[in-house]
């Protein structure tokens, strides 16, 4: 099973599972740099390794009138802040080729994630390789497990082999995802760490019409479920007043109830691999 080395720790999938968490989206410094330091103090509290994530930009919103986010000028220097603040490390979206040679440069970010619509896109999987970083591929949901693979030579033809893979639940239907668990285990056996996400997985794409909607309430669940199995990490997007955040609101968690749901996976982690 592969290893992946960050400064401060490592993700596998033997090894205590690492929380990748954040609003979907930059909005500005202030909430950023508060986001980010709440979900910090929890997980050093806890004893779970964070990983921030935030997306600059959402390239791929339902309506041309949906908020976008932030320039990626403006985003390294937020990212900056909440690097020095909390020194953990830090995962954003990358969209173009383009925005991979920005980004090769930078100190900043430390895992460049493939978003699920763009997981097939054979320049943009190698120009995020060729950053030598560690890579994030959000699996598309309309992708089956097996399909993975050919993202992985993609990755791995640069040698690359920083690669992680996120789960985000499958399309069922119009406007609606769903979980096949088995994929996790089918993934399993290709060596790299899976990642859990468990805020995707309940949303609605373009459920709302001009947006996405989703049911966050069954998150918890999703979480038991995956972590049961035995993941290396669960994504989980938090905001302190997601009903009225710029984007994915419906799918978020609220950040007051991030502790009490971490505590249940720390423990559902400690038994599935004792057991595993």
């Amino acid at each position: 099973m592969k290893k992946i080395n960050l400064k401060n720790f490592s993700i596998s999938n033997h090894e205590p599972f690492v929380l990748i968490s954040g609003p979907c989206v930059i909005e500005n410094q202030e909430h950023t740099i508060m986001i980010a330091e709440e979900i910090n103090n929890i997980c050093i509290d806890l004893g779970i390794n964070f990983i921030f994530k935030s997306s600059f930009d959402k390239a791929n919103r339902s309506s041309i009138e949906s908020e976008r986010g932030k320039t990626l000028k403006e985003s390294l220097i937020i990212f900056e802040k909440v690097k020095e603040k909390i020194n953990c490390p830090i995962l954003t979206d990358v969209h173009t080729e383009e925005q991979c040679m920005v980004l090769a440069k930078s100190n900043i970010i430390d895992i460049l994630q493939i978003p699920a619509f763009l997981c097939r896109q054979t320049d943009l999987l190698i120009a995020a390789a060729n950053t030598g970083k560690v890579i994030n591929v959000k699996k598309g949901q309309f992708l089956a497990p097996d399909d993975v693979k050919n993202i992985f030579k993609k990755i791995e033809s640069t040698n690359n082999n920083n690669i992680l893979i996120t789960e985000r639940g499958t399309s069922f239907g119009y406007n609606n995802l769903v979980n096949d668990f088995r994929a996790l285990d089918i993934m399993k056996n290709y060596k790299y760490p899976i990642i859990f996400d468990a805020t995707h997985s309940v949303q609605e794409p373009g459920g709302l019409g001009d947006k996405s909607g989703g049911k966050r309430k069954f998150i918890p669940s999703l979480c038991k479920a995956a972590i049961a199995i035995g993941v290396a990490g669960i994504f989980l997007e938090t905001h302190n007043d997601p009903d009225n955040a710029p984007s994915d609101g419906p799918n978020m968690l609220n950040i007051k109830d991030l502790k009490k749901l971490l505590i249940k996976l720390k423990e559902f982690d400690i038994t599935a691999k004792n057991n595993a």
